[in-house]
């Protein structure tokens, strides 16, 4: 038995996990254990959790051979509950059996409420072998998977059934048992390969042992391996690898160690547009593709990760003919979808329910195509740019009903495109087909044209209006109609493509275009809850790139506007940090005095008991103000903020040098009025008075 602080091994053999089962058990099984470990009073170093689809491994380096002693204070039952004229109670006694103390070493403490009772609880530390049993047991049952399996006749459920536990501390197995399984110290090699069983003497011999029988038990090891292997495949079949984040991710946890086998499907496929080809092979096999490192075009080769090198051609015949069948199906689709007109595919969108209560996904395209226009009107975009968004977003949706996208879904908007461009379409209005799903997430470009940017606004726009209006908000965590996202879409293509839309404007004109459906919301209302939804998206979008207090700032004055809150807030940025928290500091004060303020507009200080700081800050407001104002006018923003900021300081003298709040009324008074005078002209700038301040993000 350990009796100083060795490594924890766990392993959890188990019949093949789906890929994503194994990266939901390793992300959350070393909080698990780290908390388990904590109610335990265990020491312990790194805790970090290894996998492969036959295997979820847990390694604690570093943990304590036992729990230390426990010597705690702890407050029991007040004093008149635990006595009755000086003689323990039963409340006294429980307290003291709970302690293992006897009743007369209780004591009486001061409390916040009287006197209590309190006691010392002393308790011996355990063996980390004599509580390992329980904790891993714990452990395991504690793992959160999607869908879980029983078998055999026990009532257990884990992701897949467990075949074999390994449980080593330092040397020693940790004794236990789950599901009739009985912890050893043997684990088996790879299934194919090398599937004896082998026997760990130790943690530190774990994954060596397991590297010589074919198993990178380690993700980032058979990551780095998978990689080298695919790019070697690819250059050895004459390209270049086509690189998929997604599918490295999918591949490296359907493997123990990888192994790369390259095929092909015949030249004649590549008629067939590249993202079909892709696709096929992403969406339906987990393949990679490869380009001709010369000329970039895509090469009708492919290549598959297998879990075996055994009989790589018999692997590559069935990868053949399982590619060239798919790819069969996708030019029947294909050929057959290109028989009808896109736009003849547009009537056929009324058989599609968007949201049961805001129509057809044709009233949407039909609303859609008008608020595109609206938008564009409302930008000021020239008319080539409007003509060409309407007659994209005339077609946008038409591809939802053919063949390929009943397919592949996700290559809406992809075939449009190419349906629109093999049917005569210009390049412009198919770009926008294409490009107004932009962007599909956080990662993802914005739509490439002034064009499909103001039809993926309108897309997104109708949505957020038609679920806000019928009270499908988001609440929560809960968004199944994926607001948050569109919101930032919005925000994101508005600020990509320099839009000065005003979004007050563009949420009444989405409404409008639901005339005749039943809404729940009247406009001006949609209005201000989109408003303030689109406010905190817009606080956390600019804050993730500029200072928080500075957006925070700019929200309150031209949240309406994003292109000008970017504006102002970058402005505000270039100041120092101490700058703008002597800034905030200042104007806080001022914002405060200013409440106090009666009506009327300050005048030039004037008699007896004027300081000359007062003077210096009125002729100082004077000149701020008008510079403001010029400032306001040409949007020059780093001029206006540079002017507050050289105000500042005799602002903050002023505060110093003189006593507003004087025993002369109209003294008082004046010195008031120009206070409110100077927080109403900066304010219209921004919030000054919040600079400092790190606003907290939106829920």
């Amino acid at each position: 038995m350990p009796t100083e602080a060795s490594d924890l091994l766990l392993e959890i053999g188990v019949e093949e996990l789906p890929a994503s089962f194994v990266d939901a058990a390793l992300r959350v099984l070393p909080d698990l254990a780290t908390k388990r470990l904590s109610d335990l009073r265990l020491a312990h170093g790194v805790v970090r959790a290894l996998g492969t689809p036959r295997r979820l491994t847990l390694i604690v380096e570093g943990l304590a051979g036992r729990q230390p002693d426990l010597e705690e204070e702890v407050t029991g039952p007040p004093v008149k509950a635990a006595y009755k004229d000086g003689v323990p109670t039963r409340a006294a006694e429980a307290f003291a059996q709970k302690l293992g103390c006897p009743v007369d070493a209780l004591r009486r403490a001061a409390g916040p409420k009287g006197e209590y009772v309190v006691g010392t609880r002393r308790e011996a530390g355990k063996a980390a072998l004599d509580l390992l049993p329980e904790l891993l047991t714990h452990l395991i049952v504690s793992i959160p998977f999607r869908k879980s399996m029983r078998w055999g006749s026990g009532d257990f459920a884990f992701g897949r059934p467990i075949q074999w536990l390994l449980a080593l501390h330092g040397e020693a197995i940790v004794p236990f048992a789950l599901a009739g399984i009985h912890a050893g110290r043997t684990t088996r090699g790879h299934r194919f390969l090398a599937p004896a069983e082998i026997s760990i003497q130790s943690p530190a011999a774990y994954v060596p042992a397991l590297r010589a029988v074919h198993v990178l038990v380690d993700p980032e090891e058979r990551a780095v391996l998978l990689r080298e292997r695919l790019v070697a495949a690819a250059s050895e079949a004459g390209g270049t690898l086509i690189e998929d984040d997604f599918l490295a991710r999918e591949n490296l946890s359907l493997v123990e160690e990888p192994h790369v086998v390259d095929g092909s499907f015949g030249s004649e496929f590549l008629d067939l547009p590249e993202r079909v080809i892709l696709e096929v092979a992403r969406g339906h096999q987990r393949y990679f593709g490869v380009r001709d490192t010369r000329t970039g075009a895509l090469l009708p080769r492919y290549l598959t990760v297998v879990n075996t090198a055994e009989a790589p051609e018999n692997i590559r015949r069935g990868s053949d003919r399982v590619m060239r069948a798919r790819l069969s199906d996708a030019r029947f689709f294909y050929t057959e979808d290109l028989r009808v007109p896109l736009a003849e595919r547009r009537k056929k969108l009324a058989g599609i329910v968007f949201q049961k209560r805001l129509g057809s996904v044709l009233s949407k395209a039909e609303r859609v195509e008008r608020l595109a226009r609206e938008l564009g009107l409302l930008a000021q975009l020239p008319e080539p740019v409007l003509v060409t968004a309407a007659s994209g977003a005339h077609l946008a949706k038409c591809d939802l009903v053919s063949l390929m996208v009943g397919e592949f879904p996700e290559l809406e908007g992809e075939m449009g495109r190419a349906y629109a461009l093999a049917q005569g379409v210009s390049p412009d209005v198919a770009d926008v087909i294409r490009d107004h799903y932009q962007p599909r997430g956080a990662a993802d470009v914005t739509a490439s044209t002034p064009a499909a940017a103001l039809v993926s606004i309108a897309d997104r726009l109708d949505t957020l209006a038609g679920c806000f209006a019928i009270g499908l908000s988001p609440t929560g965590a809960a968004d199944p109609y994926g607001l948050r996202r569109a919101c930032l879409g919005v925000l994101r293509t508005v600020l990509d493509h320099g839009f000065d839309l005003r979004l007050s404007d563009a949420f009444r004109a989405a409404y409008d275009g639901y005339a005749g459906v039943t809404l729940d919301l009247g406009r001006d209302e949609l209005v201000a809850r989109l408003g303030d939804f689109f406010t905190e998206r817009l606080r956390g979008l600019l804050s993730d790139r500029l200072p928080g207090d500075a957006v925070g700032a700019c929200l309150p004055v031209a949240s309406d506007r994003p292109l000008d809150v970017r504006a102002r807030a970058s402005a505000i940025a270039s100041l120092d940090a101490d700058v703008r928290a002597r800034v905030g500091e200042v104007f806080k004060r001022a914002a405060n005095i200013a409440d106090k303020a009666p009506p009327g507009e300050p005048t030039a200080p004037a008699g007896e008991g004027i300081h000359p700081t007062e003077t210096l800050v009125h002729d100082g407001y004077l000149a701020l103000r008008e510079r403001l104002a010029q400032a306001a006018r040409t949007g020059a923003y780093a001029e206006a903020f540079s002017a507050v900021a050289e105000f500042a300081p005799k602002l903050n003298q002023y505060f110093v040098d003189v006593y507003v709040n004087a025993d002369d009324v109209a003294l008082r008074e004046n010195r008031l009025r120009l206070m409110r005078a100077i927080a109403e002209t900066c304010s219209s700038l921004a919030r000054l008075d919040l600079l400092g301040d790190v606003p907290k993000p939106a829920a």
